[in-house]
């Protein structure tokens, strides 16, 4: 199957009440195992690339000749979205070209109306080209690739208007950061979420920083409108976890233990068992 845009999955997401979650891909092997992982348990996909993410692994040409290798051969059926998380304006045209079926612009940290009239102009191309578009109002809390928020609150009339532009998606900062979460942390803000539900109407909303948000706020998320969940810290934290383990029984020194495939392998499995996880917290499994 080839890539597909996010829009229709998230639409569909929304009407049925669960969300599709966005896991971010690092490597082969991430990407391998979160495409076998939505194939066994029959969900749609959003394959999440940050900017560094992308250069990490080559290039966006690198990536999307990558994701189309393994759907191919794997026999993949859901659907996949191959989607640029936090991009700028620069890096949403580089992915297009390159050949992603989804971007984010994050124009967030711009004064409003630019955020606006460069939202404004990729609605008008994704939707030209059959993309989804997902756009942010209200900065997200802690840091993605350099791009730091405090993880204020959105407000609900300046979601309105950039939902009202024909968005495919809309992430809006409800308290939520990326990373881990401190002690301290308020919690999400239901109250601003219901608000922003209430003025976007059918749009999908998009809970970032999913990693540490207790399951019951992450369902009543769901409940209020976000169809989309992206995990990125707490897979990096289950595949570490496997490696580390792996290597401190001594499994590397073992006969030809360090060989990357067998070394990486626990750490894979680990990642897995979170993508599944995640996927029935989300109520995913078994919409494809």
């Amino acid at each position: 199957m080839a890539l597909v845009s996010a829009k229709e999955m998230c639409a569909k997401a929304k009407a049925g009440h669960y969300a599709v979650g966005q896991f971010n891909i690092n490597n082969l092997e991430w990407t391998k195992a979160i495409l076998e992982v939505a194939q066994e348990k029959q969900s749609p996909v959003i394959l999440g690339v940050s900017e560094g993410a992308g250069k990490y692994m080559g290039g966006y040409d690198a990536v999307v000749g990558m994701v189309n290798g393994l759907i191919k051969d794997l026999g993949i059926t859901v659907p996949v979205a191959l989607h640029l998380d936090h991009g700028s304006y620069e890096g949403c045209y580089k992915c297009i070209k390159a050949g992603f079926s989804s971007v984010m612009f994050d124009g967030s940290h711009f004064p409003f109306e630019e955020n606006l009239a460069k939202t404004t102009e990729l609605v008008h191309v994704t939707s030209q080209l059959g993309l989804s578009l997902e756009a942010e109002v209200g900065a997200i809390g802690g840091e993605e690739d350099g791009v730091v928020g405090q993880g204020e609150c959105a407000d609900p009339a300046e979601c309105k208007t950039i939902a009202d532009l024909g968005v495919s998606i809309l992430a809006a900062g409800i308290g939520n950061i990326h990373g881990k979460y401190p002690e301290n942390w308020a919690g999400l803000s239901f109250e601003t979420l219901d608000a922003i539900q209430q003025q976007t109407g059918d749009m999908p909303l998009v809970l970032h920083g999913g990693t540490g948000i207790p399951a019951d706020q992450v369902k009543k998320a769901i409940e209020l409108g976000v169809a989309k969940v992206n995990v990125n810290t707490e897979c990096q934290l289950a595949f570490a976890k496997g490696v580390r383990e792996y290597i401190e029984a001594g499994k590397d020194l073992e006969g030809k233990g360090f060989d990357p495939r067998k070394l990486l392998a626990p750490g894979v499995a680990e990642m897995k068992k979170t993508v599944i996880e995640k996927m029935e917290l989300f109520g995913s499994v078994g919409q494809a």
